[in-house]
């Protein structure tokens, strides 16, 4: 061994130690952060604080099924019971009797502060006769008997204001004093877990204790219970990714392994071949551990791919230099296979560019996985091999891929009938080819939306698609702007535009507004003086108001409201959730209901701009903006694509310096793009940006083959004068990159699905198609 060669080899492994050790130290995420942008717009903001922190996030709907209504109702509770005592959940509804009386008993403590109906004009002598009346008058109502004891203490009827903005929206059926489902079959509980959306460890903590309790609580097997919500699907598609990651990278390998064993019938052979591809994984998650400080495991997944594209320089170096010697090798074939090398990384390179983080971390991997394994395979391999491979002959094999090659070129007029045909019915099909929105890369299953969608139609729950949003340096600024958005909302809701909405303010009302109501309330003189004239000849008596009358002076005297305040009711989540500290101020969110009924379960979006309009409040509808995120996405993937596609056509013009040869080249690329995608869409499959990326790397990765046969045209021999070693080993190394792309068209994640489906059949494609239009004998 050459002591340059020594000094490679001693770089190669410290590298690859450095390398062991950053790995073993970073942090690996399989969550939803794969899929938000890095710098989003403030409508966006918004959408990924909901998605990792808002209440909807942490909601999870659980439906009792089996036995009948008095069963369920019994495990509703028990469930319920049990539930409420661990610090893992915050809120268990289930429309049991006594759920809501913490909440109802702070509501009643501190109504005058919190009714929105304490004016100076309510405790009028006019004002408390029409309030007083309204009370009694609700006496007749199925309310009554529930109102009857309060009126005392409360005849003005705050509390019963407050109640109804506390449950507003539609409410769930009731069977055996709990909630049930809509066909009565199922009993119905909502919960609210302590841990972030984005804590997915915290979720899937959560979601086995529900698990555990129930079958403690429903020991006799006749019940069953059903689980949905955000908190789940994170879990599940963590699982789904990790299980994925797993199992593809081991079949890939295993496939590789396996054909490389039947190539080199060298167990030798085979370990060095595969140096490459263990530092080129390697220096991937390096990379992007450095860079990103987080490896996403759809991101390792994709390495499966890089398995296939890896070991082609292996392939190429032992078929190539078997027989022709190591010297021999590098001056002939490595300018070759490095120019195939840097088209690759021009197209992996195309994708750090953007702002969606999963695709600017599988451009980071790949181009460093590529850059490293081919490093490897010039440097590193040649003395570690040495000079006597002993590979085994596949000269015999060549002329057979000749007569192949040679049958394909007699179809060229065909090809270029059938490419012409699909690009066609892919012009005529252009409205129909692309997938519209996110959930094109949702990990969620068919059968789990279907059952999200029904559970939360039973329960009522709460979806937070419109979102009205405030910002403002400090707490009380943001209450008070709040409030004042709050006025404007409440004339929607007398015109029907819609059907409400939930405010942090509704229950810790800004120190101002509270001070304004506690101004309203007269003295005990006054008020009993304005009494006793607004009752005359009401059946009420003013002497019977003395609960009434102290908890007006209490109210006077008390201090204000605080945060702490609502410590022990399920209100404190809703304040927390609805008002947000952020780092350079606070936030505050005030999610907006239909009007449902005759005008729909969709809210007017431009009267609500209209009317909020110099409020400061930016109002957001989450659906649009997840459309226009994906729409971005795939705008800048477009870009991406062919910004990747012009750096590939350049450096093969400035390296050829040759029009025909050029345009020779692309031919085949171009034509296996267009067909892959005409047979996608022939399949019933909808295509999204990661089949347009998948396009850009059949471009990539197929220009290594075309090169090989531009090269072996040059000659005036043409195609027959090449040499047959090489295309032994661009097979070899083709199905190779067909196995490890080819795999991930197994997996159920959509991102990895769409890339394996493209580049897969594209990279075979491009091998068959290069062959086909490689120039013959007499051909310029």
């Amino acid at each position: 061994m050459t002591r340059p060669a020594g000094r490679a080899l001693a770089l190669w492994l410290l590298a690859m130690l450095a390398g062991a050790v950053i790995v073993w130290n970073s942090r690996f995420s399989a969550d939803m952060s794969f899929f938000l942008p890095a710098k989003p717009s403030a409508e966006q903001q918004v959408l990924v604080d909901q998605l990792k922190e808002g209440v909807v996030s942490r909601l999870l709907m659980v439906a009792i099924a089996g036995g009948d209504a008095a069963d369920r109702a019994t495990a509703s509770r028990a469930l319920r019971a049990r539930l409420e005592k661990l610090p893992e959940f915050v809120s268990i509804q289930n429309g049991e009797a006594g759920s809501t009386d913490a909440d109802r008993d702070y509501l009643f403590k501190h109504r005058y502060l919190l009714s929105p109906a304490v004016t100076p004009e309510r405790f009028t002598v006019d004002g408390l006769r029409q309030a007083v009346g309204d009370s009694i008058d609700l006496l007749a109502s199925p309310a009554g008997m529930m109102l009857k004891p309060l009126l005392p203490r409360d005849p003005t009827g705050e509390l019963v204001a407050l109640l109804a903005g506390l449950n507003t929206g539609a409410q769930p059926n009731v069977r055996d004093g709990v909630w049930a489902s809509r066909d009565g079959e199922r009993a119905m509980l909502l919960i609210q877990t302590a841990a972030l959306g984005s804590d997915t460890d915290g979720q899937e903590r959560a979601i086995g204790l529900i698990h555990s309790q129930f079958a403690e609580a429903a020991a006799d097997g006749r019940l069953s219970l059903q689980l949905s919500g955000p908190g789940l699907f994170a879990v599940k598609s963590r699982a789904t990714i990790k299980h994925e990651v797993s199992l593809l990278s081991t079949l890939s390998t295993v496939a590789i392994v396996a054909v490389l064993f039947f190539v080199y019938r060298s167990l030798r052979l085979m370990t060095l071949g595969l140096l490459p591809v263990v530092s080129g994984a390697l220096a991937g998650v390096v990379a992007v551990s450095l860079a990103y400080g987080t490896v996403f495991g759809i991101t390792v997944g994709f390495g499966s791919a890089l398995i296939g594209e890896a070991v082609d320089y292996s392939i190429y170096y032992f078929v190539q230099s078997g027989r022709l010697g190591v010297d021999h090798w590098r001056a002939r074939f490595w300018p070759t296979i490095r120019l195939g090398v840097l088209t690759s990384a021009c197209g992996f390179g195309a994708l750090l560019f953007s702002g969606f983080p999963g695709l600017a971390q599988l451009g980071l991997y790949s181009l460093s996985g590529v850059v490293v394994a081919a490093l490897v395979t010039r440097f590193i391999l040649p003395p570690l091999a040495g000079s006597n491979l002993g590979m085994r002959d596949l000269s015999h094999i060549g002329p057979r891929l000749k007569r192949g090659v040679a049958l394909l070129q007699g179809l060229r007029w065909p090809i270029l009938m059938l490419s012409l045909a699909a690009a066609v019915l892919l012009t005529v099909n252009r409205e129909r080819l692309w997938h519209p929105n996110l959930s094109a890369l949702s990990t969620v299953s068919a059968a789990d939306g279907e059952i999200d969608q029904a559970l939360r139609a039973d329960i009522s729950a709460p979806d937070a698609r419109y979102m009205a949003v405030i910002t403002a340096p400090d707490r009380e600024s943001a209450l008070q702007a709040a409030e004042r958005a709050g006025q404007k909302l409440d004339r929607l809701i007398a015109e029907g535009v819609i059907g409400g909405y939930d405010s942090p303010a509704r229950f810790l009302p800004s120190e101002a507004m509270q001070a304004s109501r506690r101004a309203s309330l007269p003295p005990p003189d006054a008020l009993q003086a304005r009494l006793q004239t607004a009752l005359t000849d009401s059946p009420l008596a003013a002497n019977k108001l003395a609960g009434f009358l102290d908890d007006v002076e209490t109210t006077r005297r008390q201090g204000q409201v605080s945060r702490e305040s609502l410590n022990g009711t399920a209100l404190a989540l809703v304040v927390d959730s609805l008002l947000v500290q952020r780092p350079a101020g606070w936030s505050v969110l005030l999610p907006l209901r239909p009007p449902g009924g005759d005008k729909g379960v969709d809210i007017a979006i431009e009267p609500v701009r209209a009317a909020l309009a110099g409020s400061g409040a930016l109002f957001v509808d989450m659906k649009n903006e997840f459309d226009t995120l994906y729409n971005d996405y795939l705008h800048e993937a477009t870009l991406l694509s062919l910004a990747g596609f012009v750096a590939i056509v350049g450096l093969l013009a400035v390296t050829l310096r040759s029009p025909r040869r050029l345009a020779r080249l692309l031919l085949p690329l171009l034509l296996s793009v267009v067909l892959v995608i005409a047979g996608l869409h022939l399949a019933g499959q909808q295509l999204h940006l990661l089949h347009l990326i998948g396009m850009l790397l059949i471009v990539a990765v197929g220009s290594n083959y075309a090169l090989f046969f531009d090269d072996a045209s040059q000659s005036a021999r043409g195609f027959e004068d090449f040499d047959d070693a090489t295309l032994v080993s661009m097979a070899v190394a083709n199905l190779t990159t067909a196995i490890g792309f080819g795999t991930l068209a197994l997996s159920k994640v959509p991102v990895l699905h769409a890339v394996g489906i493209t580049v897969g059949p594209g990279a075979i494609l491009a091998l068959l198609l290069s062959a086909c239009f490689v120039s013959r004998k007499g051909e310029a």
